[in-house]
């Protein structure tokens, strides 16, 4: 079940430009991924054509506008498999927010002095720290499950941490450095059984997997529609029905209201109890073309070409003396985001020479210090596939670590061989 990359690549108007004179070749998809042209196509149509305020107005453009955004809602919850994708689709900005509004709405009505908070070792700033902010807030306690030497989750500490005392497990899908895919539908049976919820964030898993929420049974989803070919200030939270219902409003004014008067308000229903305010209406409606660009690749496709790449990236990678390689080596257990270090570069410098080579990767800590310091590194150089990417991009990648070489004299290579 494949599909034709290069037909892809048309569709996608950014990958014909050149860069520093080069053709550019873009591997920092975990970050952001490209839009493909039906998708700007749609942004453009809405602000010619329907550009109005949402459930407000009775005026044709207001009703056109209002149909787009909450077709855009089912089709989300459709591509996840939400139960009730009309009332457990929340947009926010992104899944930051998501998460935020899960840390507050949830976290300070249910937590209370002693309770837990598990997470694992690998999780992105996003996924933690609103959950320290809480703890501060409630006096509940962070846990954290241990990883084991290939980077993946310790089964035997997941066992240990998620108890009695836990009341929520926040839990990445798949890693935004190691590229670990993670045993969320476990850790949910695990949790449930400790009478726990779990919020699963699905930034990275998403857009390269299928992902069913009734089959994993977490009780809270978040992700982001720029990682999956759609626009930018678009996030989801996808959260049971039942739980949202008993949830208090994250934010107040505007549109999550049913009535108002000087002394106290009643609030409207799900999903709007949680959308205060003018929403990002144009970009919501124009991610609705990003889910059905995805869906007629397939889910189960975009999986298997995105393992296939990986496994040639990460072979070709570790092929280049002095270059380390971070997470599972084996693609059938990550997804496309590779992470390295080139000897004793700093992926900082490492980045800014392959830039002049026309490859974009992505340097730094990746929103994750913690997982910086477990794995004993300040940051790492990274580079991330997607549907567009090819295996003679990862051969121009392999080129340009060449070129960093080069420049830098052997010496880093040199110096990482003889250790």
């Amino acid at each position: 079940m494949t599909y034709d990359v290069d037909v892809i690549r048309r569709d996608f108007p950014i990958l014909e430009r050149n860069v520093h004179g080069k053709p550019l070749v873009y591997l920092d998809n975990a970050a952001t991924t490209q839009k493909p042209r039906s998708v700007i196509d749609r942004l453009v149509h809405y602000y010619e054509h329907e550009n109005a305020n949402i459930h407000r107005g009775l005026h044709t453009l207001a009703e056109e506008a209002t149909a787009a955004y909450e077709a855009s809602r089912l089709k989300v919850g459709e591509f996840i498999n939400a139960e009730h994708p009309g009332q457990e689709i929340i947009f926010t900005r992104n899944t930051t927010e998501s998460i935020n509004l899960v840390a507050n709405a949830w976290g300070r009505k249910n937590l209370k002095p002693g309770d837990e908070i598990v997470f694992s070792a690998m999780e992105h700033h996003s996924n933690l720290i609103p959950w320290q902010l809480i703890a501060l807030a409630t006096g509940a306690r962070l846990r954290f499950i241990e990883l084991d030497e290939s980077g993946h989750l310790r089964r035997d500490d997941a066992l240990a941490k998620i108890g009695e005392r836990t009341k929520i497990v926040a839990i990445t899908q798949m890693s935004n450095v190691l590229g670990t895919i993670n045993p969320v539908k476990e850790l949910a049976q695990l949790a449930h059984r400790a009478g726990a919820v779990v919020l699963v964030d699905g930034a990275q898993s998403v857009p390269h997997m299928p992902v069913d929420v009734r089959d994993i049974d977490c009780d809270f989803l978040a992700f982001s529609a720029h990682k999956m070919l759609g626009p930018t200030g678009v996030g989801v939270l996808y959260g049971k029905r039942d739980l949202l219902e008993v949830m208090d409003p994250f934010l107040g004014g505007g549109e999550m209201i049913k009535r108002v008067t000087f002394e106290s308000s009643t609030y409207a229903d799900l999903p709007h109890k949680f959308e205060a305010g003018t929403p990002n209406i144009a970009d919501v409606i124009a991610f609705a073309p990003a889910i059905d660009y995805l869906q007629a690749l397939g889910m189960d496709a975009v999986r298997e070409h995105e393992r296939d790449l990986t496994q040639y990236a990460i072979d070709a990678l570790e092929r280049v003396e002095g270059v380390t390689v971070y997470g599972p080596k084996d693609a059938t257990e990550r997804g496309g985001a590779v992470t390295f270090n080139y000897g004793d570069l700093h992926p900082h410098d490492l980045s800014q020479v392959l830039d002049a080579e026309g490859v974009a990767i992505r340097a730094g800590h990746h929103c994750a210090q913690p997982l910086m310091r477990e794995l004993g590194v300040v940051a790492t150089a990274r580079a991330s596939f997607y549907v567009y990417n090819r295996t003679d991009e990862v051969d121009a990648l392999i080129d340009a670590l060449g070129a960093a070489d080069r420049i830098f004299g052997n010496a880093s290579t040199a110096r990482a061989a003889a250790r």
